[in-house]
């Protein structure tokens, strides 16, 4: 209840706001908008602890991986500029120390700064008698992430499979799991996925709790038709994770979309977080689909943080611009500009799909069929994709 409330209040605030000239504050003093405050009492007292002391490493560290999970969970890019600030002494550093060299790879993926993150988790896994073990195991997790997101599955490939070299044994479970879990993944998009499916349902097993687990699980069954398999799982990855962070709940209100069913995905995406980018974009499709009179000052307040992003001078929003386009405010032709530049960026199965939707939508499928049978013939599986094409046929 409290939080379809807050909803409602978050749509009247912005009715209200919409269509407003600009305002211009007279006085320092005046508050323009409050902001969430997510920081604890731990947080809060790393923070101040680090201003009188920035020069120490130790506590550097703690506070930027502190926020960079606070990102990952909330989807507050904000976050990440406090995880740059806690590592300014070091952060123009070539030679940085290693624990920063990784944080700062992790921020730059998160900011889709793919190519220079690559740079500093390659040096990292190039150099291993020097850093302590969990480093190395790490920067090659975040590396063969990367390296997947970036369509380079072969490297991506022996990026996991160096985490299972007897070297790593140590660290037990904690990077075993996740290791496995990458080659399962990686076999799924190179024509294995009922293998990969079987790989991870033995993970799940061993680690019946895992949220990851279970989100790897859902969006595969998606990928191979099982639209009840799917739903199962994403229902265990949100009640794994008290919820969900800002990466289930958009994924599962995708699904539920895909379902055609806005009215619970519209659900989904209340709450706490519910200004996130992420979010907010799947609260406009839901609106768009239901024809509701709440759609006008979502879809104008997601178009202006759009623009203020690119007038920031970031890049890492062209596949929520393109679904925006699409899927809220039928621009076809934009849209599939978009989705392109997004695929020059990242290539995950989301990105694929959109791509093949935008193109269909601009009634230009030749504009990406190349790169879709290229997909194809790699064992890229995706139901998805095949439905698309044979909907679009006369």
């Amino acid at each position: 209840m409290k939080s379809a409330f807050m909803a409602g209040l978050l749509a009247a605030l912005l009715v209200q706001s919409a269509g407003a000239a600009p305002y211009t504050p007279t006085d320092d003093q005046t508050i323009v908008q409050a902001l969430p405050n997510r920081l604890d009492a731990t947080a809060r007292a790393q923070r101040k602890a680090l201003a009188s002391r920035p020069q120490q490493l130790s506590l550097a560290l703690a506070t930027a991986q502190a926020a960079i999970g606070r990102a990952r969970s909330h989807g507050d890019p904000r976050e990440l500029g406090l995880a740059e600030a806690a590592l300014a002494p070091w952060w123009g550093l070539e030679q940085a120390p290693p624990q920063v060299r990784l944080l700062r790879a992790s921020v730059r993926q998160s900011q889709h700064d793919f190519a220079t993150s690559l740079q500093d988790l390659d040096r990292l896994v190039a150099q291993p008698s020097r850093l302590p073990l969990q480093v190395q195991a790490q920067a090659g997790l975040i590396r063969a992430s990367v390296l997947q997101v970036t369509g380079q599955l072969a490297l991506a490939r022996q990026a996991c499979e160096s985490l299972t070299d007897a070297r790593f044994a140590s660290l037990g479970p904690a990077l075993a799991l996740p290791a496995r879990a990458c080659l399962a993944e990686l076999r799924s998009l190179s024509g294995e996925p009922r293998e990969a499916a079987a790989e991870l349902a033995a993970l799940a097993k061993q680690s019946p709790d895992d949220a990851w687990l279970s989100l790897l699980r859902a969006e595969l069954a998606q990928r191979m038709g099982d639209s009840v398999g799917a739903g199962s799982r994403y229902r265990e990855a949100l009640a794994a994770s008290s919820g969900g962070d800002i990466y289930t709940r958009g994924a599962y209100a995708d699904y539920l979309l895909e379902q055609g069913r806005p009215a619970d995905a519209l659900r989904l995406v209340e709450g706490d977080d519910a200004e996130s980018d992420a979010l907010l974009l799947r609260r406009a499709i839901a609106l768009k689909q239901l024809d509701s009179p709440l759609l006008k000052p979502v879809a104008a307040a997601l178009t202006a943080r759009f623009e203020a992003a690119r007038l920031r001078g970031e890049n890492y929003h062209a596949r929520e611009q393109a679904r925006l386009a699409l899927d809220v405010l039928g621009q076809t032709q934009p849209a599939l500009q978009l989705a392109l530049s997004n695929w020059a960026q990242q290539k995950e199965p989301a990105d694929a799909l959109l791509l093949q939707r935008a193109a269909l939508a601009a009634a230009q499928p030749g504009a990406v069929e190349p790169e879709i049978k290229r997909l194809v013939q790699a064992g890229w599986v995706d139901v998805r994709l095949t439905h698309a094409t044979r909907s679009a046929k006369p």
